[in-house]
């Protein structure tokens, strides 16, 4: 008989982790995030039918990326090695072929490229990624706010902890709007540094949230001293954790912040959700699944945005991982068992709430689970804290501390033209 998952009950106990202030919650926030957020050319939120993500996915980005340059030959090298590496390719892994023949080579010239060329060529692409991805938080109500609001709403024993794979710097943005204080590995005022110190301690008060820019970030820079953060939108050197043996300063962010990510994951009864991540970034899954194999009590929630089907790499850590979930729009994987959705009986007063994660994608289209869309899921938790649980729950499995241990190319919001067929998503 097939295993099927009532909503419902998950998403009860799911709400009580988030309103409760007492566990450890992290996020890690990958590039399908920004894409639930429309806007129109003004940055205007917008459904209108010209409207587009406020940052495109990685193969747009890729795209765009490597068409912005404007010296042929380096445009015609950068389609080179994107055709070179095939399915793998996109603009990081790009970004570090690039960098490891700028090694390679050094003074060098091979078919009249030298090592210095490739030089170049890696920190114009560094360039047009700032072009496209330095973009300002819309003033409208966003999911950011919605995301920071939440943080700031709650007295908290322990931090909430956002790791992130974008280099934007969107919540950067969304935390000082709210005055919602934070902190991001660096210190100082004039030309704030990584400490890598201060990283790995907690000596801040829990009301600071921590910001962790897991592929480097947008106004980084590499100076003699190590990375300091120059606060603009620029992006002349993204520093990013490949293969390379890169020096000491440039290795020590990314050494610092991964090591954050696995302890906070080796923390008993610590809870990580993801939002528009895909489980392919390679260097993001080992450090999880290494994690999840030695802390039996720690939990990882996935929210994909997609159908079950479509989501292999995370079903498949999934399987592997009983404490990682997987929450598609038709079905979930807890347990490591898949199942599909179907919901029960409304629970009582549960009217209102319900819609919050079963629901439209897109007019027409059966209901189903919609938390996949970083922008549901933001107003989701923020909905959290004022909501009275005691009789939600209509089905077994309710305690919260079961579900969070059994719950809950980049994608995190509906992308036009890209939702599922209706036929294709289960009501």
């Amino acid at each position: 008989m097939p295993t099927v998952y009532n909503p419902d009950t998950y998403m009860a106990d799911f709400r009580q982790v988030l309103s409760q202030g007492r566990k450890r919650i992290g996020f890690l926030v990958g590039a399908g995030a920004p894409l639930s957020i429309w806007v129109d050319e003004n940055q205007r939120i917008s459904g209108a039918n010209d409207s587009r993500p406020l940052i495109p996915g990685v193969d747009e980005l890729t795209r765009q990326a490597i068409e912005g340059l404007e010296d042929h030959t380096k445009k015609d090298e950068a389609n080179r090695i994107r055709e070179e590496l095939g399915k793998s390719a996109n603009i990081e892994t790009i970004l570090s072929k690039v960098r490891l023949l700028f090694e390679a080579l050094g003074p060098l010239e091979v078919n009249g490229k030298s090592g210095n060329w490739y030089g170049e060529l890696g920190k114009d692409i560094c360039e047009q990624i700032g072009k496209i991805v330095g973009v300002s938080l819309p003033s409208d109500r966003n999911a950011y706010n919605d995301l920071v609001t939440w943080i700031g709403g709650t007295s908290r024993k322990h931090p909430i902890e956002i790791f992130t794979t974008n280099y934007d710097l969107l919540f950067e943005a969304a935390f000082e709007r709210s005055r919602t204080s934070y902190f991001d590995g660096f210190t100082g005022a004039h030309e704030p540094f990584f400490d890598p110190v201060s990283v790995a301690t907690d000596d801040l008060p829990s009301r600071w949230a921590r910001l962790w820019k897991m592929h480097g970030s947008l106004g980084w820079e590499s100076a003699d001293h190590g990375i300091v953060r120059t606060g603009n939108m620029a992006c002349s050197e993204l520093v990013y954790p490949d293969h390379l043996k890169y020096d000491l300063t440039q290795k020590q962010p990314y050494a610092a912040l991964f090591e954050r990510l696995k302890n906070f994951l080796l923390t008993p009864d610590s809870v990580l959700i993801t939002t528009g991540f895909s489980f392919r970034d390679a260097h993001i899954c080992a450090v999880l699944g290494e994690a999840l194999s030695k802390n039996a009590n720690s939990a990882v929630v996935a929210f994909q945005f997609g159908l079950l089907d479509h989501e292999e790499p995370a079903v498949k850590m999934a399987v592997d991982h009983p404490n990682l979930s997987v929450y598609a729009w038709d079905g979930a994987v807890i347990n490591s068992v898949q199942g599909q959705w179907k919901p029960g009986e409304m629970p009582k007063n549960w009217e209102q709430i319900r819609p919050t994660y079963w629901g439209e994608l897109k007019s027409g289209l059966p209901h189903c689970f919609i938390l996949g869309d970083y922008s549901k899921l933001a107003g989701f938790c923020l909905q959290a804290k004022a909501t009275d649980l005691s009789d939600a729950r209509n089905t077994g499995e309710t305690n919260a501390d079961a579900t969070a241990k059994a719950a809950p190319e980049d994608r995190g919001g509906p992308s036009k033209g890209e939702t599922a067929d209706a036929a294709e998503v289960e009501a």
